[in-house]
């Protein structure tokens, strides 16, 4: 058996409105995909189990609905058998809190979302209650990271912080601008002190020749998980990324569903 033939398990999608400030509505529209879209595109690349926030809870920047994105997705995923769900958690959002302890018993909640970039607020000032509310509830956390609110550095702490939490930064390679440095994520997984750091491959960068090789290289397949970024980026060219990697089958199997059935108990 190949990595091609494994049924991959996508732990970074979204679904819903793409909403950029300054963005034309044609780009917009490219970006933009409905729940039965994103799952028709995981089927034809072989992708089991998507797990998604609703771009509704993240956009437009700074003035989204957390609140209403979060029910909708519990009931968009409770229809599709192949999606899970991260809860969506903003701190200055107390109603959040309420509904991640609600959600998080759900069968199909995996998990809690943090995106301090959509969400505006720096996570070296909130990180500390965000993450002590998902030590309480035992929950794994996945948190946009490589940005100016978002600096992996400061996301690991937290991790450090709280060793009974997994944490998963996104977008392996993201350094913020466009020559931002590629090596942010994979710095914070070796700085991890208790092991419970992971990064996906949900990034625009990924797709460089070398660096998910590279990243294998530096901190091993299993702290590396297959992510899309879905329906921003399109899924199949995210899956073809891994399964051509230029690392062994095994690797490629931890990374596309053995680490996420792992971390996320599915």
């Amino acid at each position: 058996m190949t990595s091609t033939d494994v049924r991959a398990v996508d732990v970074h999608a979204h679904y819903g409105l793409y909403q950029r400030e300054k963005a034309s509505a044609l780009l917009e529209s490219f970006s933009t995909g409905d729940a039965d879209e994103v799952v028709r595109r995981a089927e034809q690349a072989n992708v089991r189990i998507t797990v998604v926030s609703p771009l509704s809870g993240l956009l437009p920047r700074g003035d989204c609905d957390v609140v209403k994105g979060n029910m909708e997705a519990r009931e968009t995923v409770r229809n599709r058998p192949s999606l899970r769900q991260w809860v969506i958690l903003h701190p200055t959002v107390a109603e959040t809190y309420e509904q991640a302890v609600d959600i998080l018993k759900d069968r199909c909640c995996v998990g809690i979302k943090l995106h301090p970039e959509e969400h505006c607020y720096p996570i070296a000032e909130y990180g500390n209650r965000l993450f002590e509310f998902a030590s309480e509830h035992k929950a794994v956390v996945l948190i946009h990271s490589g940005d100016h609110n978002s600096r992996p550095s400061q996301c690991v702490e937290f991790a450090n912080r709280y060793p009974d939490i997994q944490l998963i930064l996104a977008h392996l390679g993201n350094g913020g601008a466009a020559a931002g440095d590629p090596t942010l994520q994979v710095q914070a997984v070796q700085s991890s002190r208790h092991g419970n750091v992971f990064v996906d491959t949900s990034s625009a960068r990924s797709i460089l020749p070398g660096l998910v090789e590279w990243a294998v290289g530096e901190v091993g397949a299993e702290k590396i998980l297959f992510g899309t970024d879905a329906p921003l980026y399109h899924t199949a060219m995210q899956r073809a990324r891994v399964d051509s990697a230029d690392i062994d089958e095994k690797d490629k199997v931890r990374i596309l569903c053995g680490n996420a059935e792992s971390i996320l108990q599915l």
